[in-house]
């Protein structure tokens, strides 16, 4: 039977899972004395600047999951097999969630720096849209069916999903926004626009540690949900 055959999935990944945790710990130690005792503060935005070292890797993981869980998405509605699935479930919850922080941070950030909490800026407005799209996948989930029909009906607003990544994050360059100019990735127009290279420096470290923390999340989930599923398919073939 199929949860016998998935006995082994939960082997290897509790092991990488510690090792994860080890070099996510060791980076965010390194990100939070960086942001807050070495990189300085900027002259215009003050202490409240420092809440971009957190922002904007956010924002990178929130872009990223619905990448994944539109790759997993396609590759389960081509092989049929579950564990992309589960991958992709697993990475949509983690967006909903980092999806969330870049909303609250950024509201935050544009209090501190603009004076507003919100407003109908194009970069905001997408964003809010790929908060939905993980929604709409989890509750899809949720409530359709028992079985593969939900998966793939998830998987079809996945793939439609991921369109709104890029459009994220070219709001600034096809639309007039609050935001500033692309100034990180590789169609920054300008590299000097994020300031120092101490700026840059911390920039670079708290986005290698935040990616470290979301694989380590996406790798220990994803062995829970592995773990749930084979529960729940022994208990259905016992009932």
């Amino acid at each position: 039977m199929e949860y016998s055959l998935r006995q082994g999935d939960n082997s290897d990944p509790w092991v990488w899972c510690r090792v994860l945790l080890i070099i996510s710990t060791v980076l965010m130690a390194f990100t939070i004395y960086a942001v807050f005792l070495w990189v300085p503060t900027e002259v215009n935005l003050g202490v409240s600047q420092r809440i971009f070292y957190v922002h904007v890797p956010l924002a990178w993981l929130g872009m990223l999951s619905i990448v994944i869980v539109a790759v997993c998405a396609f590759v389960y509605l081509v092989t049929g097999n579950s564990k992309w699935d589960s991958m992709a479930y697993v990475s949509a919850e983690l967006g909903v969630i980092f999806a969330s922080l870049i909303l609250v941070t950024g509201v935050i950030w544009a209090k501190g720096d603009l004076g507003w909490w919100w407003t109908w800026d194009a970069k905001l407005t997408t964003t809010l849209v790929l908060w939905f799209i993980y929604v709409s996948y989890l509750m899809i989930r949720s409530y359709a069916p028992r079985g593969s029909q939900g998966a793939r009906f998830s998987a079809v607003v996945a793939l439609f999903g991921a369109i709104d990544a890029p459009i994220i994050y070219m709001a600034t360059v096809w639309w007039r926004t609050a935001h500033p100019e692309l100034n990180a990735g590789p169609l920054a127009e300008d590299n000097d626009a994020i300031g120092s290279g101490k700026i840059y420096a911390v920039l670079l470290l708290s986005v290698i540690s935040f990616t470290f923390l979301y694989v380590y999340l996406l790798v220990e989930r994803y062995s829970f949900r592995r773990a749930e599923e084979s529960i729940d398919e022994l208990h259905h073939a016992i009932g």
